[in-house]
């Protein structure tokens, strides 16, 4: 279970940090620009994904320190 909680919080981690690239340096990276509904949100998008995988990340840590 942490390891999978772990892969979704990288790729959380890695989606946003895209988007934000995207945002900011017109690059055409990751997933969050091409999700139709977020037009115009994108950077909330990102950073969201970002506070996600934080979250994520300190939920593995405490699935892994209860075992």
């Amino acid at each position: 279970m942490k390891q999978l909680l772990e892969v979704v919080g990288f790729v959380a981690l890695v989606q946003g940090g895209m988007g934000l690239l995207h945002e900011f340096t017109d690059w055409q990276v990751g997933l969050v620009q091409r999700i139709g509904f977020l037009d115009g949100y994108e950077v909330y998008a990102s950073v969201a994904l970002i506070v996600l995988a934080f979250a994520l990340f300190a939920a593995a840590e405490a699935v892994g320190n209860r075992g």
